[in-house]
């Protein structure tokens, strides 16, 4: 009996970095319950569901919900963490509300856009020091 699938994840196949990471969190314990959908096999926008298209997707990580929700940058790194149970806890961290706003949020979300265009550079350098797994 296969179990649903409860989280959606949106990565990008053709990126060594997203790869790696992505390939990481296919082995952790939970990851049963997550569909991948690599980015780099996608023929077509409708295949990724209202709201989604293979830019966007590309551009910022993204994840949608088993009711449809979608969710993208560091937020959607915490709808996948709680999934995981190693990682559970810094979703957790990271979704705590304190006075009706969440801190630990607002702060990933800056890092992760500052991330964002240091990516491509740092995939590039990290390939060419054999430091990223060239296969999905």
């Amino acid at each position: 009996m296969s179990v649903p699938d409860d989280l959606t994840v949106y990565y990008d196949g053709a990126c060594p970095l997203c790869r790696t990471e992505i390939g990481h969190y296919r082995g952790c314990a939970g990851a049963e319950r997550v569909r991948f959908v690599d980015l780099a096999t996608v023929r077509d926008d409708a295949s990724l569901g209202p709201g989604l298209d293979r830019a966007a997707a590309q551009a910022r990580f993204h994840v949608r919900e088993a009711d449809g929700r979608l969710v993208s940058g560091a937020a959607a790194f915490a709808h996948l963490w709680r999934r995981l149970p190693a990682w559970r806890w810094l979703g957790r961290l990271v979704e705590v509300r304190i006075f009706g706003f969440r801190p630990v949020l607002l702060l990933a979300e800056a890092a992760y856009r500052l991330f964002l265009p240091l990516r491509p550079h740092l995939a590039r350098g990290l390939s060419r020091g054999g430091v990223l797994r060239n296969s999905a």
